[in-house]
């Protein structure tokens, strides 16, 4: 088989760790067959499309909607070389998953606005797949309505024709979208069951997503809440690219 690729961006080496083992742990894949390149220490490289089954962009500390002067050098670079690959991605529609900071780079290489509007405290929320998500060939076996872990700073408040909204809450209208056939994106995090987004939470407690002296409230009521209808959407997307050739784009009338 071909393994997928995981791209991360988190500096710190014990959640950057975390973070693989628990896309492993939930979409059952072994970490040999997650390949992992860690952006945030070396340039991304070259990607040979043909080696992967499909390629899961997570999370991250980099906001897409800081002003340019307020970002480092590293996260300028892994801004400019995400969006060289995801012009190939999107051109090849290769499968694609972008998680919480993917949907803001995904959204952001469409043309979508990405801003502060619906950004969201870290805690679970109740999605709703759309008409289009509940069509999905991804998403349409999760339940109409399931929970699922968030916690972000920015969302996308406008899309471009080309983002299919496939999930939003009440608080941020996009929680997940498709962009052609195979590229895919969600502002929730389905890679965090209890105990990862306690670690989560615990390691950016200082880092503006809520007020620290919140943390055990976050943690008591995340105690309570089963997301694991979430971690459907990378089972499906591990078995939807793993065995099979992904569905060609959507034809464009001239």
């Amino acid at each position: 088989m071909k393994p997928f690729l995981l791209i991360t961006t988190r500096g710190e080496d014990l959640e950057a760790a975390d973070e693989h083992a628990a896309y492993c742990r939930l979409t059952g894949l072994l970490p040999e067959d997650l390949e992992w390149r860690r952006i945030d220490r070396a340039p991304l490289g070259p990607i040979d499309f043909e080696r992967y089954s499909g390629i899961i962009l997570a999370g991250s500390p980099f906001t897409v909607s800081e002003p340019v002067e307020r970002k480092s050098p590293t996260e300028l670079r892994v801004e400019r070389e995400l969006a060289e690959l995801l012009d190939e991605v999107v051109r090849l529609d290769v499968p694609f998953l972008g998680v919480c900071y993917g949907i803001g780079t995904i959204g952001a290489h469409q043309g979508a606005r990405v801003d502060r509007t619906y950004g969201e405290t870290s805690q679970a929320v109740l999605i709703s797949l759309t008409e289009e998500g509940a069509r999905d060939r991804l998403f349409h076996e999760l339940p109409a309505d399931f929970y699922a872990f968030v916690g972000h700073k920015e969302a996308i408040s406008a899309v471009p024709e080309s983002i299919v909204v496939l999930a939003g809450s009440p608080t941020c209208p996009v929680q997940a979208f498709r962009v052609g056939s195979n590229v895919y994106a969600t502002q929730f995090h389905p890679e965090l069951d209890t105990a990862s987004f306690s670690s989560r939470v615990r390691a950016y407690a200082s880092h503006g997503y809520f007020e620290p002296s919140e943390v055990d409230t976050i943690l008591a009521r995340a105690a309570s809440v089963d997301v694991r209808a979430s971690h459907m959407v990378l089972g499906r997307f591990v078995e939807e690219y793993l065995c099979s050739t992904p569905a060609p784009a959507p034809s464009v009338a001239a």
